[in-house]
């Protein structure tokens, strides 16, 4: 039991005040991995871990990473920095480095990554392959982020490699066949970047295609460095997510508020690349779903604060910090179809953040400050500060 909650986020409107479902003066009762109820301060428990009177909330749920790899590319950040344009070819750069490194390093320098995010308060997260961009690299990327999350995701098409040049279309074959049979079975996803300089509308519809016939979820980056089909393919096609959405017409917003589709945004990529901020104001005033996620990697961001991701999300895409903060909880959640994670109601998992504050409103109030006092995935302590 976590007892002597100063506030409570639920994120289950039927417990408590708001949007929110905030509790006040609460305990949160967790049985074997699961919350069990939510009872006010000083209830009868077992084992008792004091709050006191800090805000707790739901674990930030990251829909989208990309943690495995390896190599550095802080001189293109800095490169970018001093003004020059984001170009999606870096990811090549990348690749080099993690076709040559051993499972064992890309999972030592994965598991490093992922203990700083569980700092940061993640406590489930999404895990893309794409460094490898080869058959036998890629499925070691899938593989090593399977030690991390069930929640893989095959993202072979992400650029298209050196070797393929001016080959597009047989890249995507081998995509959708000798690559896809060896990344399927430890992934539950399929991505394709959808975007000019990757993969056009047909070749993206292909390799959704592919992974839908091997089982497995859709994914889609879209619209990212300009307007494209990516949106209205992922809501087409019953993608989970569309993710990225900088660049979003009134049929992109239509179609969205329209579908099963969440639009994920990915404010700390756009930060770094000095794109425009996506409107999400308008998104939300449609009443499309929505998400925020950190997009770690090694290129266009490379961060794992979700709190960074909140602030930018509230400053610069028009969201309210409670929007900000169910985008980063639930909405993750349901970017990955998942009813277990992303609130703190009876019967979800017991994944469970603890803040150094009276109020999540600090996550904002009080940027780059480190506000999370401990973790719990799945109600055992997973970090403490």
């Amino acid at each position: 039991m976590i007892d002597r909650i100063g506030l409570l986020v639920t994120n289950d409107a039927s417990l408590g005040e708001g949007a929110l479902g905030i509790v006040r003066d609460a305990a949160l009762v967790i049985e074997d991995g699961r919350v069990a109820a939510v009872e006010a301060a000083g209830a009868a428990g077992d084992q008792h871990f004091d709050a006191g009177g800090r805000c707790v909330i739901p674990g930030f749920v990251d829909s989208h990473t990309h943690l495995v790899f390896a190599g550095d590319r802080a001189d293109e950040f800095a490169a970018r920095m001093a003004g020059r344009p984001y170009e999606a070819g870096g990811i090549r750069l990348t690749t080099e480095s993690t076709r040559a490194a051993s499972s064992a390093e890309l999972t030592a320098l994965a598991r490093r990554r992922r203990e700083e995010a569980l700092q940061a308060g993640i406590t489930h997260l999404e895990i893309k392959s794409g460094y490898g961009l080869d058959v036998e690299t890629e499925r070691r990327c899938c593989e090593v982020a399977r030690t991390f999350t069930e929640d893989v995701t095959f993202l072979g098409a992400h650029v298209v490699p050196a070797e393929f040049q001016d080959r597009a279309d047989a890249y995507v074959e081998l995509v959708c066949g000798e690559m896809l049979a060896a990344c399927a079975p430890p992934a539950r996803w399929i991505d394709v970047f959808c975007e000019e300089g990757a993969f056009d509308a047909d070749q993206s519809r292909a390799v959704l295609t592919a992974g839908r016939a091997a089982g497995l979820g859709l994914r889609v980056h879209g619209n990212q460095l300009r307007a494209g089909p990516g949106v209205r393919l992922a809501v087409q096609m019953g993608a989970a997510s569309v993710d990225h959405c900088t660049y979003l017409s009134e049929a992109d917003i239509e179609a969205l508020a329209g579908g099963g589709t969440v639009a994920t945004f990915l404010p700390a990529a756009d930060f770094s690349t000095r794109q425009p901020y996506p409107d999400a104001r308008r998104v939300l005033d449609a009443g499309a779903q929505v998400a925020i996620a950190t997009n770690c990697n090694p290129g266009s961001r490379y961060t794992t604060s979700m709190s960074f991701c909140i602030g930018l999300a509230v400053r610069d895409l028009r969201m309210t910090i409670e929007e900000a903060l169910l985008a980063a909880t639930a909405g993750g959640a349901r970017a990955l179809r998942r009813d277990d994670l992303g609130r703190l109601a009876p019967g979800a998992r017991a994944d469970v953040v603890l803040l150094d504050a009276p109020s999540y409103t600090h996550l904002v109030y009080r940027p780059g400050v480190p506000l999370v006092s401990a973790t719990w995935v799945a109600g055992v302590r997973a970090w403490a500060g």
